[in-house]
């Protein structure tokens, strides 16, 4: 069961500039599509007359058009019209609120009556001429909760991105992981360390020494969905560590935005956004390089762990004082689920029964 009265990433902008996008969000078809005057909209995949996915359609004139039959449909859902038939009394099918914000479509699969805009994260590196983004989209054969787990302990690092970022000092170093109403934070910090490979290129692009003792910070922050953002950075060992001015280390944020496909798949938006030598065009091309091969090291891990989970469901596993960001972040959605479940449990009318 999903959390559905969330905000959810379900694309990037440049996916529905051409033509509509059928994707699968929380266990819900829904199609994507720029109407006019360049508003975004989210209908249900399925068309009224005979039940064809309406993301296999074109846009014309902001209306969606069904590649089956020629059918059309307004933004609210309603159908307008259909060649040589009369449809404008079909009954509407379900359009989902929606909003385009921080370069991302956010859309929102519980109940529409319960949708604030304003609850959507703030990206404070959208549109500021101090950070460079860059970024990616996966599609993962495994439970969204995985990634959370995955993402909330980062020891895995030292075994599964070995050539990149792991080095020894992860495990030698305690984390401490702490509640703040729905934020679970999971920190670490490691001073006085060698950089790994991938720090060191960061390093070199805000033209610092990448050969010099560093003092290393990772901060995992999960909130509600599934939204995990890190702080992540390297300065010069002595300069403040994670408190150094700009001049003396090199900070970015790894992005983390997981939405549900099914019960055991996933979208997974990735990215980095970087507050050092913003304008090097090159560095943000090789730093997504980066990201997009360590990235593809978690799909591979993440997905035979999967099968794995399948194949052995009465297999009990074993939790570890490492496991501490994954198992608080996973109580928190249980309580919002229960709770949203509890909620429709009191609006549901129950059924009439007869006299006897």
């Amino acid at each position: 069961m999903f959390l559905l009265n969330a905000w959810y990433v379900a694309c990037t902008p440049n996916e529905i500039d051409d033509k509509p996008l059928g994707r699968k969000i929380c266990g819900q078809s829904i199609v994507f599509y720029r109407a006019q005057e360049n508003q975004v909209v989210a209908l249900d995949d399925f068309c009224p007359h005979r039940g064809a996915p309406l993301s296999l359609g074109t846009v014309t004139e902001g209306k969606l058009v069904c590649g089956y039959h020629g059918l059309e449909m307004g933004s609210e859902g309603k159908t307008i019209a259909m060649p040589g038939q009369r449809v404008r009394g079909f009954p509407a099918i379900r359009s989902y609120p929606v909003v385009e914000r921080y370069g991302f479509i956010w859309v929102w699969p519980g109940d529409a009556a319960l949708a604030d805009p304003t609850k959507i994260h703030h990206l404070e590196w959208h549109d500021n001429p101090e950070w460079a983004y860059g970024g990616g989209l996966f599609h993962i054969a495994c439970d969204y909760r995985l990634m959370i787990d995955n993402l909330m302990d980062l020891t895995h690092e030292t075994y599964v991105h070995a050539t990149s970022i792991g080095q020894k000092e992860i495990d030698e170093s305690p984390c401490k992981t702490t509640v703040e109403g729905q934020q679970v934070v999971t920190s670490r910090y490691m001073n006085n360390i060698s950089a790994p490979p991938f720090w060191r290129l960061a390093l070199r692009g805000n033209n610092l020494a990448d050969d010099v003792p560093v003092d290393r910070w990772q901060i995992c922050r999960f909130t509600p969905p599934s939204h995990v953002l890190i702080e992540v950075g390297v300065a010069h060992a002595g300069q403040g560590g994670y408190d150094a001015t700009p001049a003396h280390k090199a900070y970015s944020v790894v992005v983390d935005f997981l939405t549900p496909e099914s019960e055991t798949s996933m979208w997974y938006f990735w990215g980095m956004a970087r507050k050092f030598n913003p304008k090097d065009k090159a560095l943000t091309a090789s730093i997504r390089e980066g990201q997009h091969k360590i990235f593809s090291e978690d799909l591979d891990m993440l997905e035979r762990q999967q099968k794995n989970l399948l194949a052995h469901p009465e297999r009990k596993l074993l939790m570890l004082n490492i496991d501490a960001g994954g198992v608080q972040s996973r109580k928190i959605l249980e309580q919002l689920i229960a709770e949203q479940t509890a909620q429709q449990a009191a609006h549901t009318i129950p059924p009439i029964v007869p006299a006897t």
